[in-house]
């Protein structure tokens, strides 16, 4: 009965979290005409109020937004790119954020340039090892232990979760310390909106903590197969 109550709480605290944050960034993401302009518009006229000449702005797939630092580059999707909701000014603004913060070379910017790589190559080695290990195991002429390979695979998934927990400052940065008191001086929303504007503010920060805790989740329900 024990471990039936540790496995609810672990799916709990994974499931939980991604939930929170699809359900918060679709519960605000209704058009309003009362909005001075799309997240698109806005975050172009950020890029322009900033002087962030190398940033450009370009359309993501439906839930990919984020900024590339490397090609300096604001990836918006369309419903956030096109969108005059809540959510739709709140995600330009936080993304527009990173690249305030990148651009202007702020030490908070440092965190997701040192340990970004290491969250990609530990993704990388957790779909490697979950798909190849029966490979490696006849290569290499080791038995194959289900129990060592769920251990592996998933130890190499919460070095992927640390890593997210670890740029987080980063996150919190772009939300509270950027987009926030953009979003407020610049009358971009309204005093009644901010309590809602601040959730899904919030909801932009976990964005990738979620992720990585539901390919956590993926990883043991494969096994689990």
């Amino acid at each position: 009965m024990l471990w039936i109550i540790v496995i609810i709480v672990v799916l709990a605290l994974i499931v939980g979290p991604s939930a929170w944050v699809k359900f918060t960034l679709k519960r605000y993401a209704t058009d309003r005409k009362d909005l001075p302009g799309t997240g698109g518009e806005l975050a172009s006229h950020l890029v322009k109020r900033f002087e962030l000449d190398k940033v450009k702005i370009e359309a993501a797939q439906e839930g990919q937004d984020h900024f590339d630092f490397g090609q300096h580059v604001v990836r918006l999707s369309p419903s956030v790119l096109k969108g005059r909701s809540l959510t739709a000014v709140a995600v330009a603004a936080h993304e527009v954020g990173h690249a305030i913060a990148h651009e202007k070379k702020q030490k908070i910017s440092r965190l997701s340039t040192r340990y970004l790589p290491v969250a990609h190559f530990a993704r990388r080695i957790t779909a490697g090892l979950l798909l190849g290990w029966p490979v490696i195991s006849a290569l290499l002429h080791l038995p194959y232990a289900v129990p060592l390979h769920a251990a592996v695979v998933g130890l190499s998934g919460l070095l992927a979760v640390v890593v997210q927990l670890a740029i987080l400052p980063e996150e919190w940065d772009a939300s509270f310390n950027k987009a926030l008191p953009i979003l407020k001086e610049g009358h971009y929303i309204s005093q009644e909106d901010l309590p809602k504007v601040k959730k899904i503010l919030t909801a932009c920060a976990m964005t990738y903590v979620a992720a990585a805790l539901i390919r956590v989740l993926f990883v043991w329900r494969w096994f689990k197969r």
